[in-house]
């Protein structure tokens, strides 16, 4: 049945990776919602909410604020916060209810923009896409918007688009992925999304090179080599952490084997060119998520529904199962090896 899960939680919405990327930039994160769309924002797919300040408010729309588009008391309640919060900017992110009454964002952030005399970003997710959608759109949105024309290119700065915990699993994966990339010889590493903050982003055309973490990063990528010429390459430093146990028995697990790697896109990938580096494997690539076709090989799979995924893993054959462990309620009676890979967007563990 389509969109039935049995044993497989639900994935993270397009408003979480959104306000995922906003997270650490200064400004003010407003959820168009009546409550509920933010909790489960700050409750469930932002870790760093338990330990980290950050500005994020729900719009409280009630019955008859969504019915009649009162957006004037949205943006008096924006310039409200305005006057208490010092933010570089402010940033609407939609979820399902403005989504089905049309609400027109775009005039919200003229209206906004004129009452606060800070840039307004109108982010138009609809909660109804995954995580990856929302994060692609704003990586697209804070580049267009304050990257700065006329800045130096610095050969030993690196940018590395996509790192959110959404993707990462990690809450410090951008100092580990610092440290990985400072170790190749670069002098500044720029991990937009958890690492940096909105002077960084102003900066992004001074990076000699920028790394795509995550599939919802290209767009942000191929945007910025279009206006600077900045080059970009998809991969993951950190796949050794994920293979570290394997690494240690020289991926003798591996070795011969049918795997099956389900995470999003970039990590999977890298995954795979990494066991095909060490042994001769038939590795295939799967996800729920964004498949770039930029990134793609032949025979990768875009998953969508739990029967689906329960039907791969039944007539595949796979000897080897790489992915969160939250999938193994699905496919009770795999006897294969299951290496166990965190996707915080998919099961909520780190």
């Amino acid at each position: 049945m389509k969109g039935l899960r049995k044993y497989i939680s639900p994935f993270a919405p397009d408003q979480s990776g959104a306000a995922a990327v906003l997270y650490k930039l200064g400004g003010i994160i407003v959820i168009c919602d009546a409550g509920g769309c933010t909790g489960n924002v700050c409750g469930f797919d932002e870790p760093r909410w338990a330990i980290e300040k950050s500005t994020i408010f729900s719009a409280g729309l009630r019955d008859m604020d969504a019915i009649l588009g009162r957006d004037d008391k949205l943006v008096a309640k924006l310039a409200d916060v305005a006057e208490k919060v010092e933010a570089k900017f402010a940033a609407v992110i939609g979820t399902p209810v403005p989504t089905v009454i049309a609400t027109d964002y775009n005039a919200i952030r003229k209206m906004a923009e004129k009452k606060l005399g800070i840039p307004v970003l109108a982010i138009e997710t609809t909660g109804m896409d995954l995580y990856d959608v929302g994060a692609e759109k704003a990586y697209l949105k804070i580049f267009k918007r304050f990257a700065k024309d006329g800045v130096k290119v610095e050969k030993e700065s690196v940018g590395v688009i996509g790192v959110i915990p959404l993707d990462m699993s990690d809450l410090k994966a951008a100092d580990k992925i610092e440290a990985a990339l400072k170790a190749e010889a670069f002098k500044n590493v720029y991990c937009y999304g958890m690492g940096v903050d909105l002077s960084k982003v102003e900066a992004a055309g001074s990076v000699a090179k920028n790394v795509v973490v995550s599939p919802a990063g290209l767009k942000a990528a191929q945007y910025l080599k279009k206006r600077f010429g900045t080059p970009y390459e998809a991969a993951y430093p950190l796949v050794g952490d994920i293979l570290k146990d394997e690494m240690k028995e020289e991926f003798k697990n591996f070795s011969g084997k049918k795997v099956l790697v389900v995470h999003q896109q970039v990590i999977a990938n890298s995954i795979r060119d990494e066991i095909n580096r060490n042994v001769n494997s038939d590795v295939t690539v799967a996800s729920w998520f964004m498949l770039k076709e930029e990134f793609s090989q032949a025979g990768d799979i875009s998953l969508t529904e739990e029967d689906q995924f329960v039907e791969l893993i039944q007539q595949g054959n796979y000897d080897v199962i790489v992915g969160d462990s939250i999938l193994k309620r699905a496919i009770p009676n795999f006897r294969g090896r299951y290496v166990d890979t965190p996707h915080f967007a998919v099961s909520g563990k780190m």
